[in-house]
């Protein structure tokens, strides 16, 4: 798609005030007092979690299971559901305050992947949950943006492996990624689609994970943007 027609899908659905949008066969919401402008800019203009859903299309089929770390409004959550079946996606998120928007976005595709209000962390310890205004950028980690803080209980992230046994992973936590895929086995785990956030982890913290997870066989298959496929 080229950009000026993004642009233009951008104002007709400003102008028209489009309560939804239709992305990759998944319908979500688009109503103004529950996302951020730029969420609902991104939608509009279908440029959305444009790497991510490009990787979750190329490499997820019927029966892959799926552990998403980091659900957000529950869209690729739901892509993963349309491709794998509802029954084989586990989404952890740890805002509270995105669950009735996931739930909402559930329901208007009548899908229910499994999800749980809970962070995933590499003890299984209570967590310090910061969250913004700007739902989407809320984190455990403190990035200094007047977020408000929380206790966020957690589970860890080799037992859930474990015991929901998924092939794929998928994350976007803001930061967490590195302690996340730095310390854990992935037992099971072929595929792993990783946000990354260098402007709040550094270059240099990326590159060690890339390296501890090359020592569990994992290589980069594909990189685009801050978005990395690593496979074994």
């Amino acid at each position: 798609m080229t950009s000026p027609l993004r642009n233009l899908k951008l104002h007709w659905r400003r102008l028209t005030d489009a309560q939804e949008v239709v992305l990759d066969g998944v319908r979500i919401s688009t109503a103004a007092n529950t996302l951020p402008r730029f969420v609902r800019s991104a939608l509009f203009k279908e440029s959305y979690e444009f790497h991510e859903r490009q990787l979750v299309r190329e490499k997820l089929s019927p029966g892959d299971r799926v552990l998403e770390i980091g659900c957000g409004v529950g869209f690729i959550s739901l892509l993963c559901a349309k491709r794998c079946g509802a029954e084989n996606v586990l989404s952890y998120e740890a805002n509270p305050l995105l669950e009735q928007i996931i739930r909402g976005n559930y329901a208007l595709n009548g899908l229910t992947p499994n999800l749980r209000m809970r962070a995933i962390t590499t003890n299984a310890e209570p967590i310090t949950f910061y969250r913004s205004d700007n739902i989407v950028s809320s984190s455990t980690k403190d990035r200094g943006a007047h977020a408000e803080t929380m206790i966020v209980e957690s589970d860890r992230l080799d037992d859930v492996v474990a015991s929901h046994r998924p092939n794929v992973v998928i994350m976007d936590v803001e930061g967490a990624e590195i302690e996340l895929l730095s310390t854990s086995e992935l037992e099971g785990v072929k595929h792993i689609i990783v946000e990354v956030h260098p402007h709040i982890t550094g270059e240099a913290s990326i590159q060690e994970m890339v390296e501890k997870t090359n020592r569990l066989g994992f290589k980069i298959e594909a990189e685009a943007h801050r978005t990395i496929l690593l496979s074994r």
